[in-house]
């Protein structure tokens, strides 16, 4: 940076950005680095952001972000073979580290052993109480498993593991339930569109109440209840009417 006439200069080769991820590259004995945005970068490795635009801050390779130091040309050529930034970020996205503090990377870890503990609460039951586990049990649970979080993995798949190993340790199973959920005529067009995306449904008749029978995760009996039992003042109700067990699908994926 230079001063004439009083004025700052900025050299071009310079970009300032700010509340930033950094993921890192060594290659060809120099460093570069790309500017992301927060919380995006696992999304694009777990194939759950698919928007580039979404995840690069700048289609730019730096040799220091925090500096604003853009790498030359010559650099590029020399160490990637080629000067296509969006390319190079892309690999660089892929392959690079990215860098967090400690204290980041513990919260991120804790929050991601808490969403698969959810969808393994979501998805499984006792089948000896015929219950759901809680997210605090399944987290003790995975605790005793010493259960290792793969931060390149999707959630989602790394619940349905944990759910085979938990299997090994404790009575537990994948199970919808099949219920049969009545509401009066009155509030069902607007409360069957509050469960549409919780319920599968397998029948329905409307006469003159609205009655559903499908199957639900065992984890969202409660808010199907809660949906629908209030707003009416106990006049719809949701009965449980069978247990269908998924054990046997293991390799059933987990939408």
């Amino acid at each position: 940076m230079s001063r004439s006439g009083g004025k700052i200069f900025t050299p071009t080769n310079q970009i300032r950005l700010t509340n930033i991820a950094v993921v890192r590259m060594k290659k060809g004995g120099k460093r570069f680095e790309i500017a992301c945005y927060k919380n995006k970068v696992l999304s694009w490795r777990q194939k759950i952001e698919k928007d580039l635009d979404e995840v690069l801050q700048s289609e730019t390779v730096f040799t220091n972000v925090s500096k604003g130091q853009v790498a030359k040309k010559e650099e590029l050529l020399k160490c990637f073979g080629s000067d296509d930034q969006k390319k190079i970020c892309v690999d660089i996205l892929e392959k690079g580290e990215l860098q967090v503090s400690d204290k980041e990377r513990h919260a991120n870890q804790e929050a991601s052993v808490k969403e698969i503990a959810s969808i393994v609460s979501d998805k499984c039951i006792n089948p000896e109480t015929q219950t759901p586990y809680t997210v605090t049990m399944i987290e003790r649970a995975m605790k005793d498993l010493h259960f290792s979080l793969n931060p390149k993995t999707n959630n989602k798949k790394q619940a349905l593991d944990v759910i085979k190993q938990l299997t090994e340790v404790m009575p537990i199973q994948r199970a919808q339930m099949k219920v049969r959920v009545t509401i009066p005529g009155k509030e069902a067009k607007k409360l069957k569109e509050k469960l549409v995306h919780l319920i599968t449904i397998e029948s329905e008749t409307f006469d003159p109440d609205l009655t559903m029978v499908g199957l639900i995760e065992p984890g969202h009996f409660r808010t199907i209840e809660e949906t629908v039992v209030g707003p009416t003042r106990g006049r719809a109700t949701v009965q449980v009417l069978s247990l269908k067990d998924l054990t046997q699908q293991a390799d059933m994926s987990l939408t």
